[in-house]
């Protein structure tokens, strides 16, 4: 079942053709990330999504439910993280999710119940600290608890990992893994390493257009370019083995960087044995020999110009 689907969306700002029949579905309990360089398109299409801007043509449905400009009811089944969440700096995080609570007309002990549950989901159980003293981190933290307070069917992240250090990074994107379970999650960003560790699915939008949707996986395999890299010893000097390796029948292209020769060939493991072969037979010192894994960073390169 999708839980979001958009059919050819199109958005301009004056003469600016901002989206541009745009098209995806998001799969109940999955992890969709939508990836695009900065001015791609991305918060646009999220505000569309949420009811905050009128697309100009296009449907787009949440839970088999039409989203409206303005005033959408199809929004009791988001929550949203922007990327600068906004809070009462006076309040602790048990009086602001009270408050939100209260404002969404949740009855009493489901606010409370709800309070501690995502409190402890977001590390934040037990802290009683005023909110305008906390870092960012644990701002974004508590903006995930808030988005899921009223237990959505999806949840919209917009950059939510974009200026954390790498431990702030690594701490939102466990919380995202555990709140996969769930809900469905649209998880916009352009750090493709954050996609890569938690995503099912992506969509990589470029000037207003869907260039690439599909599993990581498949996504990675059908753009694979098979790479072994082989670290040499200190004394020997890479390039002297390059000439050979590429006349090699399996070898596309071999690149040497240092102590380092990266070898294309059209299948590693196939490969492989010609490979070893040859430096053995060249007496080359190898220190490390592995096949390298695409990844979506390569991808994006490829996709995206």
């Amino acid at each position: 079942m999708a839980i979001l689907e958009l059919d050819k969306v199109s958005k301009s700002f004056g003469a600016v053709k901002v989206i541009g029949d745009l098209s995806f579905q998001v799969p109940d309990h999955s992890v969709f990330g939508f990836i695009g360089k900065n001015g791609a398109g991305k918060t646009t299409t999220m505000k569309m999504i949420l009811g905050f801007l009128q697309q100009d043509s296009g449907v787009i449905h949440v839970c088999g439910e039409k989203v409206s400009y303005g005033n959408t009811k199809a929004n009791r089944n988001i929550g949203y993280l922007p990327d600068v969440p906004e809070f009462y700096g006076y309040m602790n995080p048990k009086e602001y999710l009270k408050l939100c609570g209260e404002i969404t007309g949740l009855k009493k002990e489901i606010i409370q119940s709800r309070t501690k549950e995502l409190l402890e989901l977001v590390g934040l159980d037990g802290v009683n600290r005023r909110i305008h003293g906390f870092s960012r981190g644990m701002k974004q933290r508590l903006g995930i608890a808030q988005a899921l307070l009223n237990e959505p069917k999806l949840l919209i992240c917009d950059e939510p990992t974009s200026a954390l250090d790498p431990m702030g990074r690594k701490e939102i994107l466990d919380i995202l893994s555990l709140a996969k379970n769930k809900t469905t999650i649209l998880f916009s960003t352009h750090i493709l390493s954050d996609v890569e560790r938690i995503c099912d699915r992506i969509g990589v939008l470029n000037q207003g257009k869907l260039v690439l949707e599909g599993d990581v996986s498949d996504i990675k395999h059908k753009y694979r370019k098979d790479t072994v890299r082989v670290e040499v010893g200190k004394s020997f000097q890479p390039e002297k083995a390059a000439d050979g390796l590429r006349k090699l029948t399996a070898v596309t292209n071999v690149r040497t960087d240092n102590r380092i020769i990266e070898i294309q060939v059209h299948n590693a493991e196939d490969s492989g044995a010609d490979i070893l072969a040859f430096l053995l037979k060249e007496a080359v010192p190898v220190i490390r020999y592995e096949i390298m894994e695409p990844s979506l960073e390569n991808v994006f390169l490829q996709v995206v110009v």
